[in-house]
């Protein structure tokens, strides 16, 4: 019986290594090869229509992300993401009593409903007549969110007059008049 289970073993062994070499892993997409430098590639590119800056030890916060406008407002800070140093949940309620006091009673609740991501959004309009919204979220669960307690400070109608100039200077330098191209499957497929 001995014998039967190890050639039983060693059989799913073989095949499972079988199997394992029958696939390789991909290494390019889109004509673009992992492990090669940018330069090889004759393809234009823009930037993004914001820029971000982060900022480190910044006195009771541990980090901090500055976005920027690059084309409707040039230089012009959009959005600040700062997190917490304290990315306890204690400390998170001691912010949210504070921010209440602060800024009202009121604020929309914005986390998911399981209680991962615990969030509340206030909004403004500033002396400008702009929009401004104010996040204090908290999470220790969710890795697509930042980890921790943060503050998110941002006009995001100016942000999306960003997208909209960034988009509107990308639909001008396109050539919309050219045929449509036949569908090359080795760039949609990763190789």
């Amino acid at each position: 019986m001995k014998k039967i289970t190890l050639l039983f073993c060693l059989f799913v062994l073989v095949q499972s290594s079988a199997l394992a070499d029958e696939y390789r892993a991909p290494s390019s997409a889109g004509g673009f090869t992992l492990n090669t430098d940018i330069k090889d590639y004759g393809v234009s590119s823009h930037e993004n229509y914001l820029k971000e800056v982060i900022f480190t030890d910044l006195g009771g916060f541990r980090k901090g992300f500055i976005t920027y406008g690059t084309c409707n407002r040039p230089d012009e800070i959009l959005r600040i993401k700062l997190k917490y140093q304290d990315r306890s949940y204690k400390f998170y309620q001691q912010l949210l009593k504070r921010y209440r006091k602060s800024f009202g009673e009121s604020p929309k609740f914005t986390g998911d409903a399981f209680g991962n991501v615990k969030s509340w959004k206030w909004s403004f309009t500033n002396d400008k007549d702009q929009r401004v919204t104010l996040v204090l979220q908290h999470n220790l669960k969710d890795s697509d969110e930042s980890v921790g307690n943060m503050l998110k400070l941002g006009l995001p109608d100016l942000m999306n007059a960003e997208r909209t100039c960034f988009n509107k200077t990308l639909s001008q330098n396109s050539d919309s008049d050219a045929p449509e191209p036949e569908t090359d499957w080795t760039k949609l497929i990763p190789q």
